[in-house]
């Protein structure tokens, strides 16, 4: 047993430990009794003391030991209910003296290093900053909040009483969190951490953290012996001298470090009081964190928990935390590994993710392991954590790794638990193993053992085992394993020991290895002594020369996370309740650590520090609140007082702001039908709120409420956008709340009075009572926002009746469409068919038709067999809705030419027949009981005419312009969609479907009841007109009538029209109802008239070619090439999760891989003949077969303002097409690559990372097959994947670059970009629609953004935006012909110049 006192790290917050106490006995460690903790030991008064508490001590000064090991029983502090401790005294965790030889300076390696002190405020040179201090006190309204327990605009009010204060908040900071200008002036630290849950992040608070301190060995150094073996084998003794104590000192990385047997490692731990940062590490970049707590603020306070300058406010400190902030060499004193430290990091910090020994170093690297790091290279990186009230700062680094790595300190422990030694126990066999590990290091380091150890002696097996664990270990300390003599001629397998001759460098290092390989082993072993006494009571242990106590308490008071600073108790179940975890992590607290005063300091303090979330820390504070409740707890009613006052304060949580949202209308179930994300305007939402506002009016019974939850959900999003604009406005209309019928009754008018009335009533009262203007002027402006009266607002505004107003824009601008519900989609539509030239200029002379006439109009049976729109005959309904529909639509035109008003409202039944299908029609005269034969539709054509039976293609809708779903499935409001229902045809090619493309590929002879015939053509030869339909003599069979349907209640979303269809089927109707309009039933004239001016602009020709994929099968013969020609009107790109240009979309379409009679077949698209309009479909809506649900891609798609079609056409140069074929062949296949590398869900790297992390830190079961090598071999197997995947970008954009290179000089089928529509929103089922037009021929760089009624010009930059991270996504791009003049975006006709016409 040692004779000595032990010998510990130095320290630099005093002078050395002083023995004026006894140790403790494990009887009397703790009191019995009572239900408190037992007292924090005494500490030295009027001393801030830092966490540098472990010292050296002289070897006259007895060891500062709270009990024997060696004779006594241990178990680790915890908190127990029993009584105090009574007379015996426990000696001070932090001596007031210190007469160690240590006292003032810290030896390194051959520099002396000042020690810093606890409490110096000016030890740190260029650490910390100083800003504006925060308010040091109450201020006049702390506690003084009066009102009647609501928000209002010019502040908040409660009837109940503050229950909790904290120094330095701001009440301008508090009232307007929401605005980042206020919270610049303010620059706070951000959310903050209350000290129990510090403890935790500062080291795994499952593992324990030990003091250590040494003892010098008493142990003589063996006598050498004259043999030639000794001779030649030992060194001098004056080159291997037994360890010195600054040998023991430097043994322990640090003065601040502690041991943790887990890791077998240590974690550098220092906490100071002190209002000047440590310095900052070179590589820490303050911009990219939180800024730091005002320093002349900390300067005040030298600690939250004891004496405070302004009353004891704060309930303890909140600390912020700045990761990777603080360089080791930059501490005081320096902590910097050594060259040997640094080699075993680097070789095995793969192993883990932190530093762990393992494999030896290179010998490049073995040359320089004696060397110190330069001076320019940083250290290790410790995390910082600093006090915003007070001077306490502390820094911690990650785990230091041990000599011996963890993972074999634990195999070898549980190899020799299972296997224990004869005649021991499990317990007594690890120990016993352990400690002639400690022999053979104290042998050779002490006695200059220099014999090799026979690995497979009797000697050797039965005390250590052999094992690659054990090998490794050996290794570790510097031991070689290779082949000796053993007894008489044989060789035997032997482990020789490293050299220690400390007059070399290699001896150096192996003699620090090997000691601290000891003291770590030391430290393990007195550990496990601790924890298995009991079952070590009859093994006589080995001279133990390493004691340790447990820093948990120590590090715990110096932070003020100890219980006797912060009491812990079992909390009530309700606050053990896993979903809210959440929240007390995020308010910097513990469960455990719970009381109402500290739930309540802890969710203010993250209110003053981080004000922008506010809003977070008020919902996870309710939450837990409201839990409690839930399950059965009553909450304190201070608890419940603070969410009143806080709810008078306007405070809102999650929730709330969600159902503001709703309040307002939006959603998917609100009138709006918009998601209420950042993209929506500032003037919507205020608009929204308006229209609330005015729903609420319309209520009678409800309105004051209705109201209220209007305005309030106004304030609510307001402030969650952060919005002064929207704030300042809820704040002026929220004043003096008024609704129309107490508006009314102020004015003392009726509610039919005229406006012109109106305000003459108003400027009476004005003139007689002019100290109620403001509520005069309220009344009038509710009236005004009920009556949605343009006069009365400018009046409002200017003071002056404008008379009857009318809206005054450009004449030159183009006017905009008011909304008819849900109908921004429509509006869209009817503006693009606006800026057609040619179907504008057929359209516009029916204007003048006459609605009587039309629904008079006579078509005998013969007419209606005379032409055939998509493929099948058309009814008389049919016909006359097409008519009015045409005839409302150039109406429409008119206005939209002539209209002075800034915007027009279409007829509502021109919305009516745009959105409602004859179809609908049908099915809703069906719900009601029927129809006359006079309404006859596809069901009835047989009293039209002779029967006549439709081709296969006939009975299956084809895709529409946005793609759509099959008629027959729940329309949803979308702009692409999911499934359609496959052709069928005659030509074996049209079934077959690509994996690739969209689900909805028009090309595969679907008929539409919604357009023209050319588009459903399906024959083997190219045709431009109508496919006839053989019509069958024989008669039909009546179809036996259709059963009784239940009446169906509509949504209040569906609109007043009826059934609300998506994009796709409106712009079908729209132009099936164009192509029957024109169509001529006189006789004078055949199908190709003014009808074809639909098929003339939007249908083009393509050529479909199937050929066999599969070398086998081209080879053989044994599959045919399927050739046909069809008519297309747009061209689909499928957009799933990655962006591409749209070259590449295009790309998938024409040259594709499809499943065809159970074999891959090649499709391949070639364009014959191309339309004037080229509209391409970008179909976003996908599906995710794990959720079964469809989605919106928001990926981004490059285009440009000019596309070139050569490359697709049936006429391209084949050599260039060849070409282009395999490198786009070699390009999707690098994309293909890359994308299974780098998926957000299926990453590899992201896969190789957990694994290795799991891999890294998994303990609690044996994993056999995971060693260092396959360690290693994730790790570079990581390394090589980032590799692969740069590469992989470079090739692809390479390879694109060569692709385009092969088109480069084909540019003669020119398209110009005319048209852009707009889905905002991230579901598929509801969003809101506008589009940008191009103002075309005039001015090409100009374009305009049509969104409802209101039209402006936007710069070419917002249109061709890069959209990631956004909503608003382009869903259908419209293309013209250059030089085919067939759009004409504004046109403007001056009402005046018809006037002066007629007058001529």
């Amino acid at each position: 047993m040692p004779s000595g006192p032990p010998i510990t790290p130095p320290t630099s917050s005093g002078p050395p430990p002083s023995s004026t106490t006894g140790p403790v006995e494990p009887a009397s460690f703790y009191a019995t009794g009572s239900g408190h903790p037992p007292p924090l030991p005494s500490r030295p008064k009027n001393q801030n003391l830092g966490s540098q508490h472990t010292k050296i001590a002289s070897i006259s000064t007895p060891p500062p030991t709270y009990h024997d090991l060696d004779h006594s029983s241990f178990r680790e502090p915890q908190l127990v209910e029993e009584a105090l401790i009574g007379d015996d005294q426990i000696p001070d965790l932090i001596p007031p003296d210190n007469t160690s030889s240590w006292a003032g300076s810290y030896h390194t390696r051959g520099r002396t290093m000042d020690r810093g002190n606890a409490t110096d405020n000016t030890g740190w040179s260029g650490g910390g900053g100083s800003g504006e201090a925060w308010e040091t006190g109450p201020t006049p309204w702390d506690g003084s909040w009066g009102g009647s327990n609501t928000y209002g605009a010019s502040g908040w009010g409660s009837t109940v009483a503050p229950v909790t204060d904290i120094d330095g908040r701001d009440k301008d900071e508090e009232e307007n969190w929401w605005d980042p200008a206020v919270r610049e002036q303010h620059r706070r630290p951000g959310p903050g951490i209350l000290p129990p849950r510090v403890a935790e992040y500062l080291h795994d608070p499952e593992h324990s953290l030990f003091s250590v301190s040494i003892t010098p060995p008493d142990l003589k150094p063996k006598p050498a012996q004259d043999t030639a073996e000794t001779s030649t084998s030992n060194r001098s003794a004056g080159a291997n001298p037994p360890p010195s104590n600054d040998d023991l000192i430097y043994a322990i990385p640090h003065p601040n470090a502690y041991y943790c047997r887990r890791d077998n490692g240590w974690v550098l731990l220092q906490w100071k009081s002190s209002s000047i940062l440590p310095p900052l590490a070179k590589s820490f970049k303050p911009e990219n964190y939180n800024p730091f707590p005002d320093q002349e603020r900390r300067k005040r306070t030298t600690s939250c928990l004891g004496e405070q300058p302004f009353g004891q406010m704060n309930k303890t400190h909140h600390f912020h935390r700045y990761e990777k902030a603080v360089d080791a060499k930059m501490l005081n004193p320096p902590f910097s590994r050594t060259g040997w430290e640094g080699i075993t990091q680097s070789a095995s910090s793969s192993a883990s993710g932190t530093p762990s020994s393992g494999p030896s170093a290179t010998p490049a690297d073995e040359a320089n392991m004696d060397e110190d790091p330069k001076p320019e290279e940083e250290g290790d990186l410790l995390d910082l954590y600093v006090c915003c009230q007070c001077s306490l700062y502390c820094v911690v680094s990650g785990v230091i790794p041990g000599v011996a790595a963890s993972k074999y300190v634990d195999e070898y422990s549980r190899d020799r638990f299972s296997n224990p030694a004869v005649g021991k126990n499990p317990q007594e066999s690890v120990i016993a193993g352990w400690e002639t590990f400690l022999t053979i290091v104290e042998n050779r380091l002490w006695k200059n053992e220099v014999r090799p150890l026979p690995v497979h002696r009797k000697t050797f097996q039965a005390k250590i085992g052999w094992s690659d664990t054990v090998r490794v270990m050996f290794e570790a300390i510097g031991f070689v394993l290779k082949e000796t003599e053993g007894p008489g001629d044989t060789r035997e397998m032997s482990l020789n020991p490293p050299t220690t001759d400390i007059e070399t460098a290699e001896g150096r290092r192996n003699r620090a290895r090997m000691l601290r390989f000891w003291v770590e082993l030391g430290a393990w072993v007195a550990d496990y002594h601790k924890r298995f006494s009991i079952n070590l009571k009859e093994y006589k242990a080995h001279s133990m020369w390493i004691k340790i106590e447990s820093a948990r308490e120590m590090y715990q008071t110096g932070i003020g996370a100890h219980p006797d600073q912060l009491a812990r108790a079992l909390p009530p179940t309700s606050l053990t309740y896993g979903p809210i975890e959440h929240s007390w992590e995020s308010l910097g607290m513990t469960a455990t650590s719970y009381s109402w005063e500290l739930l309540n300091f802890a969710y203010m303090a993250q209110c003053r520090c981080d004000p922008k979330n506010t809003p977070i820390y008020f919902s996870h504070f309710y939450g837990i609140v409201r839990t409690m409740q839930d399950r059965g707890d009553i909450p304190p009613q201070e608890l419940q007082n603070l969410v009143m006052e806080e709810r008078g304060r306007g405070r809102y949580t999650d929730e709330d702001c969600n159902r503001a949202a709703e309040a307002l209308g939006f959603g998917p179930e609100g009138p709006l039908r918009v998601e209420l994300d950042n993209d929506v305007p500032e003037e919507f939402i205020a608009d929204a709120w308006r229209d609330a506002v005015r729903r609420a009016w319309r209520d009678p019974e409800n309105c004051s409420q209705l109201q209220r939850d209007a305005n309030d959900a106004f304030r609510i999003i307001a402030e969650a956008r952060e919005s002064a604009k929207l704030r300042t406005l809820w704040a002026e209309s929220s004043r003096n709340i008024m609704d129309p019928s107490r508006a009314y009754t102020v004015l003392e008018v009726p509610t039919d009075v005229e406006d012109s009335m109106l305000l003459t009533v108003y400027c009476m009262r004005v003139e007689e009572q002019p100290s109620q203007s403001d509520r005069w002027r309220e009344a009038l402006n509710a009236i005004a926002e009920v009556r949605d009266s343009a006069r009365l607002r400018q009046f409002l505004e200017t003071g002056q009746d404008p008379g009857d107003v009318v809206m005054s824009a450009r004449p030159e601008l183009p006017r905009g469409l008011n909304q008819l519900g849900n109908t921004c989609y429509l509006n869209s539509l009817l503006q693009y068919f606006y800026t057609i030239k040619d179907l504008r200029e057929t359209i516009a002379p029916l204007a003048n038709t006459d609605i009587k006439t039309i629904e008079e109009e006579k078509f005998s049976d013969d007419d209606l067999k005379r032409h055939r729109v998509g493929g099948r005959l058309v009814t008389r309904r049919e016909i006359l809705r097409s008519k009015k529909f045409v005839r409302y639509l150039a109406d429409l035109f008119w206005q939209l030419e002539y209209c002075e008003l800034a915007s027009v409202t279409p007829a509502e039944e021109l919305a009516r027949l745009a959105l409602v299908t004859s179809r609908d029609e049908e099915d809703d005269e069906a719900d009601r009981g029927g129809t006359d034969a006079s309404n006859d539709t596809d069901a009835t054509l047989v009293e039209d005419g002779p029967a006549s039976v439709q081709p296969p293609a006939a009975l299956s809708r084809r895709d529409s312009i946005l793609g759509k779903r099959s008629r027959d499935e729940v329309a949803m409001d979308v702009d692409s969609s999911n499934s359609s229902k496959p052709s069928t045809s005659t030509s074996t090619a049209e079934q077959v479907e690509s994996p690739r493309r969209s689900k909805f590929p028009r090309l595969r002879g679907e008929a539409n009841a919604g357009l023209s015939a050319a588009n459903t053509a399906k024959t083997a030869t190219a045709e431009t007109q109508d496919v006839e339909m053989q019509t069958q003599q024989a008669e039909v069979p009546k179809p036996p009538p259709l059963p009784a349907r239940k009446s169906q209640v509509a949504s209040e979303s569906v609109m007043m029209f009826g059934k609300q269809h998506d994009v796709s089927e409106c712009m079908d109707n729209c132009l099936f109802q164009i192509e029957i309009a024109l169509l001529k039933f006189d006789g004078m004239s055949d199908q190709e008239d003014k009808g074809s001016v639909v098929k003339r602009l939007f249908f083009g020709k393509i050529k479909q070619r199937l050929s066999a994929l599969s070398e086998a099968d081209v080879k053989a013969k044994s599959a045919s090439i399927h050739e046909k020609e069809d008519l297309f009107s747009h061209l689909p790109v499928n957009v799933a999760e990655h962006s591409f240009d749209i070259y590449d979309g295009l790309s998938g379409y024409f040259d594709d891989v499809v499943e065809y009679e159970g074999k891959k077949n090649r499709m391949e698209v070639s364009l014959v003949d191309l339309p004037p309009l080229l509209q391409i479909q970008l179909q976003r809506v996908q599906f995710n077969r794990e959720t079964l649900q469809a989605y919106k891609s928001q990926a981004y798609v490059k285009f440009e303002d000019m596309i070139y079609m050569d490359r697709y056409l049936d006429t391209a140069n084949a050599e260039k097409k060849a070409k282009a074929k395999e490198i786009q062949k070699e390009l999707n296949t690098k994309r293909e690559r890359l994308r299974t590398l780098t998926h957000e869900k299926t990453s590899y790297v992201e896969s190789l990372n957990s694994s290795l992390d799991f891999l890294s830190k998994q303990e609690s079961l044996p994993i056999p097959d995971v060693d260092e090598e396959l360690i290693s071999q994730l790790n570079s197997e990581q390394d090589h994947l980032k590799i692969e995947i740069e590469e992989l970008r470079k090739q692809i954009t390479s390879l694109k670059d060569d692709l385009e290179l092969v088109w480069s000089d084909e540019k003669q089928v020119a398209y110009e970009l005319t048209s852009v529509f707009i889905h905002r929103g991230s579901s598929p089922s509801w969003g809101h629609y506008f589009f940008y037009s191009r103002h075309l021929p005039e001015k090409p760089d100009v374009w305009y953004k049509y969104n409802d009624s209101s039209v402006s010009e936007v710069s070419k930059n917002e249109v061709f935006a890069d959209t990631t991270g956004s909503t608003a996504n382009p869903y259908l791009l419209v293309f013209s012909r250059k030089g085919s003049d067939v759009i004409d975006t504004v046109k403007r006709t001056d009402p005046m110049a018809l006037v002066i016409d007629a007058a001529d």
